[in-house]
């Protein structure tokens, strides 16, 4: 097997791989998840550097040390990752090999902007500003999955077959019913999961895949910041692209390299940019090219002075642009930001969330949603509670498990009980009881504390024609309620709930509190 089918076979089963942890996202009946479903996360180095520069290396998950392996790797192998492992590049490949003819639309030296983008990010991280999970093709590609592809895939399919159960052609019905009962239990959610801004994710996906058409592996070449961050690192690699003397500079390496490494040229050769795909390798009719292992110097890297100041600055710039927002002086400013239980408190949240999506998939109710600007645009696509959509289930601690980072920290059942998202509020003036004298008792039946946070004070009323009823008027116990938000999305009061659940009183705020 040549060495390039050899790559294909690795990026095949890492995709199905990353796949498969990624279905497996989800609640299959208990509090586990039983795989270690953050696993590509956990080994991805820009997101270790940058959660390690934002908190001053305070309290660093032992899974993200992992990540310690790429970086050996690359050290050895150079950019074996970025050509072998990443998914998100895998993706690339497969799109781009659908443009059968070859152009180079960008000069060579826009390779750089990808360095100018590590730098801005790195240097954002120095103060506390964390921006790798917009970019990091890991983080990236798991939300784009999450909130935005499989919901389609999972609306499609259902859709699909329910039009072939409707439309009842014999002998079609009990075959599509078959193939549709092992795609519920191998591939698609239990129930369909929907979430705001989905459209706008899965559009800057799709635009990342479709880069593929004007170049191949565009998102690589030019734009990934990981792949900038283990290019530098593979500066150090000691395997070697070497070429002998036989090299007849015919040109075919340059029409196969995935990395525009430029290496029909034997003194320019780019060694941060080589994808380890060893298509030169394969290709050389002369066979004239071939890898081992050395300690040939590489040129430095000329990335140009004023760019790199220019990078910096853009990456401390970045910072007071993101935080002189209302929300940054009070973080609890806006009283629908319910942030899911264990999160820390919101100025170190925003340090360690890398925006993955993760928590989002795994919450059993669909209620996490990616937030916009409800906490500034630092905390875009941030995890945020929506109560109306669904609520926290009172036994779940799944987001605490798959968060990658330590944003939201690792709560047992029995530290989660301890934990207040929130606090719910009554509006008298849409409560059945309160407002219409008509009997209603559904928050007080779906309230999960085991001593219920809310209760009843029963109250003798008249109704239009005199007549006396006893109504049970809620109230809530400010020392029991959770802020779970269950109530508020039961509440038979559906277009705006009577009662509804704000962040204040949350466990991981001292300041934002009722009662003081």
């Amino acid at each position: 097997m040549s060495k390039s089918n050899l790559r294909r076979v690795s990026q095949g089963l890492f995709l199905l791989l990353f796949l498969f942890l990624f279905i497996q996202t989800e609640s299959k009946g208990s509090d586990t998840l039983g795989y270690p479903v953050r696993l590509f996360l956990d080994f991805d180095p820009l997101i270790f550097l940058t959660t390690v520069l934002a908190t001053r290396a305070q309290e660093i998950p032992a899974a993200f040390f992992l990540s310690l392996t790429v970086i050996v790797l690359t050290v050895v192998l150079g950019r074996i990752f970025c050509g072998w492992i990443c998914p998100l590049g895998t993706l690339n490949n497969m799109a781009g090999s659908l443009k059968k003819r070859r152009t180079r639309q960008l000069p060579f030296y826009m390779h750089r902007v990808k360095y100018y983008i590590l730098i801005a990010i790195l240097v954002s991280s120095v103060f506390t500003l964390q921006l790798a999970g917009i970019l990091d093709p890991i983080a990236l590609i798991i939300r784009s999955f999450s909130l935005s592809i499989y919901p389609l895939i999972n609306y499609g399919a259902r859709a699909f077959f329910d039009g072939l159960y409707n439309a009842d052609i014999p002998g079609v019905v009990h075959v599509s019913e078959y193939i549709y009962s092992f795609m519920k239990k191998v591939i698609l959610s239990f129930q369909q999961p929907y979430y705001h801004q989905g459209v706008l994710i899965g559009v800057i996906f799709l635009t990342i895949i479709g880069l593929n058409l004007l170049e191949k592996r565009f998102w690589c070449k030019y734009l990934c910041p990981l792949g900038a961050l283990l290019g530098l690192l593979s500066r150090y690699s000691v395997l070697k692209r070497q070429v002998s003397e036989g090299c007849t500079s015919c040109g075919m390496c340059d029409t196969v390299c995935q990395g525009a490494a430029f290496p029909e040229n034997r003194e320019e050769w780019s060694k941060t940019e080589c994808l380890a795909c060893f298509n030169c390798d394969d290709i050389c009719p002369a066979n004239a090219v071939h890898f081992g292992f050395g300690r040939k110097t590489v040129p430095s890297m000329d990335l140009g002075r004023r760019r790199v100041i220019l990078s910096v600055l853009s990456g401390i710039g970045a910072v007071p642009l993101m935080r002189s927002t209302p929300v940054s002086k009070i973080p609890s400013l806006n009283p629908k930001l319910i942030r899911p239980p264990g999160a820390l408190g919101e100025e170190e949240f925003l340090k360690r969330c890398v925006k993955c999506g993760e928590c989002m998939k795994v919450c059993i109710t669909n209620g996490l949603q990616p937030a916009l600007l409800e906490a500034g645009l630092e905390g875009i696509w941030s995890p945020v509670l929506v109560p109306k959509i669904g609520y926290c289930e009172f036994r779940c601690t799944l987001c605490s498990q798959v968060c990658p980072s330590g944003a939201i920290r690792r709560l047992t059942f029995e530290d989660k009980m301890k934990v207040r998202i929130g606090l719910a509020m009554i509006e008298k003036g849409r409560c059945l009881p309160y407002a219409h004298n008509t009997p209603c008792i559904v928050c007080e039946e779906v309230c999960p504390t085991p001593e219920k946070a809310i209760w009843f004070e029963e109250i003798l009323v008249k109704d239009r024609e005199g007549k006396e009823i006893t109504v049970k008027q809620p109230h809530v116990d400010l020392n029991l309620c959770i802020g779970c938000g269950i109530c508020e999305a039961k509440c038979q009061v559906g277009s705006r709930p009577a009662i509804y659940v704000t962040n204040i009183g949350e466990s991981r705020s001292d300041t934002n509190q009722l009662l003081l």
